[in-house]
């Protein structure tokens, strides 16, 4: 029996005897399949993905997931105070995180209830919540569903402190593009599908409220970024919203 991943988008499935025939995620239209069909590994690599460790007072939260992990990366987050929570973006993040979990307790991961449906592989650690907003660590952290990529997809909110400003850190929106000066939506980055105006507006409206500089973002663009922007994030993504709701509308030159 082993525990099977998508190559594709690095989501981990149910043990069986043998590779499914169907991964839902990568068959999705936000992801691809490539052109040998699916294919299957065990804890290897997926899309691009990176995980975010976020270290607080009250609590260390591991900011998205990856599928892969070793004996070496364990024995760092172990030193760097553990992880107390995973909370994950969106289902293209999903890859192992049953397995992470499990490593370190058994802590709960959570995950908007609208994407329920998208979990390939169920575990009692996994908590989805309900709503727009949800506290962690005693209002340390915040969960903001913005929809979007996905109707359950989220950000993670760690609120300015007496000793830093507002950071905010997202899976791939706001995605950080290869100029950091500028952020940009899709529907499906692969496929080059827009996200509709609709939605964008959802999402900026879900971030007006938050006050924060920086953003980091789990997937990275390409083109030598390191997907950060350091500086003035809220208001790099509130006129990006802007320009790519003129480039969208019908009396966009």
């Amino acid at each position: 029996m082993a525990c099977h991943i998508c190559v594709d988008c690095g989501a981990q499935h149910p043990f069986v005897s043998s590779p499914p025939t169907d991964c839902f995620i990568s068959q999705d239209e936000r992801e691809f399949v490539g052109i040998n069909g699916l294919q299957w590994t065990t804890r290897q690599f997926a899309i691009g993905q990176r995980a975010f460790l976020v270290q607080t007072p009250n609590g260390n939260i591991l900011w998205d997931c990856i599928s892969f992990f070793d004996q070496n990366t364990i024995d760092s987050l172990k030193q760097l105070g553990d992880i107390d929570a995973i909370a994950i973006s969106h289902p293209h993040f999903f890859g192992s995180m049953s397995d992470w979990s499990h490593e370190f307790g058994d802590v709960p991961i959570y995950i908007h209830e609208n994407l329920k449906n998208w979990v390939a592989r169920p575990a009692d650690c996994i908590h989805f919540w309900n709503g727009r907003t949800k506290d962690l660590f005693d209002g340390k952290l915040k969960l903001i569903q913005t929809g979007g990529h996905f109707e359950g997809s989220q950000v993670l909110y760690w609120p300015a402190g007496a000793s830093q400003n507002g950071v905010l850190l997202s899976g791939d929106e706001p995605h950080i593009c290869m100029d950091p000066k500028q952020v940009s939506f899709m529907h499906s980055f692969p496929n080059y599908i827009p996200l509709n105006a609709r939605k964008v507006t959802r999402i900026l409206e879900s971030l007006e409220p938050l006050n924060y500089d920086r953003l980091y973002c789990a997937v990275l663009s390409g083109g030598g970024g390191d997907g950060v922007i350091r500086q003035m994030a809220k208001q790099i993504v509130e006129r990006s919203g802007k320009r790519y709701l003129k480039a969208i509308s019908d009396d966009s030159n």
